[in-house]
């Protein structure tokens, strides 16, 4: 029986098409990061188990990690995510180094997930953090690089927004004005991640069921309704009791507030919002959580997500060192990117110039020219063989080189030859020893 030609379900093959558009969106990404001053990292495709076990919740765990026993009897992960790996990257040197540490990397991941729009089980993804930043300021310049990489690719707020939230002002209206037990909070923590999935009814109907207090489930209700910072001053205005509420305010909700103010600040107010419903799935996020959603209709989804952690390191022995990251899937991205058309066209190999030669006479002299512009950074293809001029055409019209030249023995003994622009179909005669005059011509039509 024939071995099937498709890759395995959830996985892509990238021919040359498909890694010209992938290297295009890496590229933007580590372009923007060193702006910031992050530093590129990468850690091994494979991990131990108990790192995903201690960090990542059961649902990683239990449905979507791809593991096995290894030969030595160990349990082992193929990485379903990044950030249990730079923890423990991080304990490992945090202690030597300058800090705030600032980090990128585009992984390869796995998931055994349902490939669907937007999720595949095999993808790449971008991840930034920053471990050691002053309270609050590192929140300020995660979200701020987060925004800036969309842009990069040509997206405005018409096209995305960030919601953001805080796990810490959740954990206390769920645990203060609720006065929820610790499984009920897990439970609602569930429930509220899943909310603008379900039909409004439904998440009313369970949350009166975990609550299983009407008063409890009014005042809920109030908190997944606040829809601003002025908001929130309303509602804990409301809900604070006794003598410790400004106490209680200053830890929980003004870090939120702050942040808000200092985005805006930057002139980011109309890319940020706040979002009751945004708590991420993941156990480890302490802090600020947001996500990057797009505003399509067609495509109302979300881009990337993250959050602030302070306790990480904490499964390594180490004393907790606040972070925040964020990851970005390349699936989700390209798909955003297609729904509001800000893809280039990536259906053509970026080639500066098309030598060729009608006669084995010219060969040498072609392949020395070819060489000698590539050691000047232009991107020249050889086109091996005397060929007819048509053939030659031919060839260019599927390959499309910005320029074409085409060396006769006849032009060679007259030491000049024809450079043609294909683009604007101009023909430039150049002396053949004149390589200085070809490179800036051919570089001043990039």
């Amino acid at each position: 029986m024939a071995l099937s030609k498709s890759p395995y379900k959830g996985t892509r093959d990238f021919f040359p098409e498909q890694m010209r558009l992938r290297n295009y969106i890496f590229s933007k990404m580590a372009e923007v990061s060193e702006l910031f001053a992050y530093e590129p990292y990468d850690g091994p495709m494979l991990e131990e188990l108990d790192l995903y076990r201690a960090k990542s919740g059961e649902e990683l765990i239990n449905d979507q990690v791809y593991n096995f026993i290894d030969r030595g009897d160990r349990e082992v992960a193929i990485r379903p995510e990044m950030t249990p790996t730079v923890a423990r990257m991080v304990a490992q040197i945090h202690r030597e180094v300058a800090k705030p540490l600032r980090w990128y990397a585009i992984p390869n991941l796995m998931r055994y997930e349902k490939p669907q729009k937007g999720r595949l089980r095999e993808f790449w993804q971008y991840n930034a953090d920053i471990f050691g930043a002053p309270e609050g300021l590192g929140d300020v310049e995660i979200i701020q690089l987060a925004v800036e990489i969309m842009k990069s690719f040509g997206a405005n707020n018409e096209h995305f927004e960030i919601l953001i939230n805080s796990r810490k002002l959740v954990d206390y209206v769920f645990t203060g004005p609720i006065h929820l037990e610790h499984e009920m909070t897990k439970k609602l923590y569930k429930l509220i991640d899943k909310k603008n999935k379900m039909p409004a009814d439904k998440f009313s109907a369970e949350v009166s069921e975990i609550t299983n207090d009407p008063i409890k489930t009014i005042i809920f209700e109030k908190y997944v309704a606040l829809s601003s910072m002025k908001d929130i001053e309303i509602f804990f205005e409301e809900t604070l009791e006794g003598t410790h509420g400004e106490e209680i305010f200053n830890k929980n909700v003004k870090p939120l507030m702050t942040l808000f103010s200092q985005l805006e600040a930057l002139g980011l107010k109309d890319y940020i919002k706040f979002d009751p419903s945004i708590v991420r799935g993941l156990d480890y996020y302490t802090d600020v959580v947001f996500e990057i959603f797009d505003k399509h209709p067609e495509n109302r989804r979300a881009i990337a997500g993250g959050g602030a952690y302070a306790n990480l390191l904490a499964i390594f022995g180490e004393q907790p060192l606040g972070g925040i990251g964020f990851g970005m899937g390349e699936v989700p991205l390209t798909e955003f990117l297609k729904t509001h058309a800000l893809l280039p066209d990536t259906s053509k190999q970026n080639i500066d110039l098309l030598i060729a030669y009608s006669d084995n006479e010219s060969e040498s002299t072609a392949m020395e020219l070819a060489q000698t512009l590539r050691n000047h950074k232009i991107k020249v293809e050889l086109y091996f063989g005397e060929a007819k001029t048509k053939k030659i055409f031919s060839y260019t019209d599927k390959k499309q080189p910005h320029f074409a030249l085409i060396l006769t023995k006849e032009e060679i003994s007259s030491t000049e030859v024809v450079l043609r622009n294909l683009k604007t179909k101009e023909l430039h005669k150049v002396k053949l020893i004149d390589v200085d005059k070809m490179i800036e011509m051919i570089k001043g039509s990039r």
